[in-house]
């Protein structure tokens, strides 16, 4: 990883260990003409291979401080970082221009500030369920990050919620969740622009319906890469962070969040691939549990039923509606309305799920903290837990 982006966690544990309160630390590319800024310089000595150390060194040196720098100008043998840190992008970019850092203003919403300063990252989040939840993310005032290998998507999404807050609070940032080296570059961007992460949820995904008689083993492989594969990718990098965090802010707890399916919860007919992969990723999800925990970090599931509204469902090219009816796996079905109405009966509150329930869901597992390793349905009762 980036140097500058190792050090960022570590710093911003550090920060709330100290105040108790979540705040953004961004790396600056020059260090500004500061006005009357609280700065602070850290040295560093210890190589950063001995994480404990150099979470020791900058704890003690943040600890020792009777107020919050502004500026933590940090030197690693001949390389200088410069951080600015503040509790809103506001003071961010007013710190980055050398002056006085703006008052923070209140978008929390809801849920009692479950989500409020908080820097969270929502990979497939330019549409469907992930742009559902990026919004109910940000209008509980958390900064988030629009992960999504539509880039263009996931900037001119941003742009549209920066403009309807009349501030900053959410961010593009590109990734293939299938790609290692992607993620890295993702969490290397989130880490120099704001310091660190405190929620993950890892929603991208793809289904490819087919009979097991017919499917091709490289669509196969493809769900599957996508579905199971990638959530053990995005949670090793995202927990990366998550522990740097944990080792200067040892009280500090995170989550990541897998947007599941309640076909992880129950088999799907005619589309294995997309049922194994989720059911996969719930052995993931209480084994990340378990291990993860060590550093404070929460990891659960969230399986929604069918969202018959998005694009994944009602896309007029690829949706499940028009793969469901030509893949005949609905018996009788000669229309797209007929596949539709065959679905919502099957479901006791009579309807499809939305991104609201969903991310009530997501908030419900943030907010408590004495739950992990769980698969929290969100079927309208079509899935029941014994």
């Amino acid at each position: 990883m980036n140097q500058a982006a190792f050090f960022a966690p570590l710093i911003r544990g550090s920060i709330i260990e100290k105040t108790g309160q979540r705040h953004l630390v961004r790396l600056l590319p020059a260090i500004p003409a500061a006005s009357g800024l609280a700065e602070l310089e850290i040295k560093i000595e210890a190589s950063t291979e001995d994480e404990s150390a150099v979470a020791t060194a900058i704890s003690k040196a943040i600890g020792e401080q009777d107020s919050i720098p502004q500026l933590v100008h940090l030197t690693v043998g001949t390389e200088k970082y410069t951080y600015a840190i503040a509790q809103s992008t506001i003071s961010i970019e007013s710190i980055a221009a050398g002056k006085a850092p703006e008052p923070v203003y209140e978008v929390a919403a809801n849920r009692a500030n479950v989500m409020k300063d908080k820097i969270v990252v929502v990979t497939g989040g330019a549409q469907g369920f992930g742009a559902e939840i990026v919004r109910g993310l940000v209008a509980g005032g958390a900064l988030v990050f629009v992960a999504d290998l539509n880039l263009e998507g996931a900037t001119q999404f941003a742009q549209e919620l920066n403009q309807e807050y009349q501030q900053t609070v959410a961010f593009p940032v590109a990734v293939n969740v299938a790609d290692e080296a992607s993620v890295m570059a993702m969490m290397e961007e989130i880490n120099l622009t704001a310091g660190g992460l405190d929620l993950c949820v890892s929603n991208a995904g793809i289904l490819r319906a087919s009979s097991i008689l017919q499917q091709d083993m490289d669509s196969f492989r493809l769900v599957t890469d996508i579905n199971y594969t990638a959530f053990a990718i995005i949670t090793k990098h995202c927990a990366l962070t998550m522990k740097r965090q944990h080792a200067t802010a040892p009280t500090l707890l995170t989550d990541i969040i897998q947007i599941n399916s309640k076909s992880g919860l129950e088999g799907s007919n005619k589309n294995g691939s997309y049922a194994g992969g989720k059911f996969g990723s719930i052995g993931l999800v209480q084994s990340f549990a378990l291990e993860l925990v060590e550093y404070g970090i929460k990891v659960n599931a969230v399986c929604p039923g069918n969202f018959f509204d998005g694009p994944l469902w009602s896309d007029p090219e690829k949706g499940l509606f028009v793969q469901y009816l030509r893949t005949g796996k609905v018996p009788g079905a000669t229309s797209i309305a007929d596949v539709k109405k065959f679905y919502e009966a099957k479901v006791p509150m009579n309807r499809g799920c939305t991104g609201q329930d969903v991310i009530r869901a997501v908030y419900y597992l943030v907010e408590q903290a004495y739950e992990t390793g769980q698969a929290l349905p969100v079927t309208g009762g079509q899935v029941m837990l014994n």
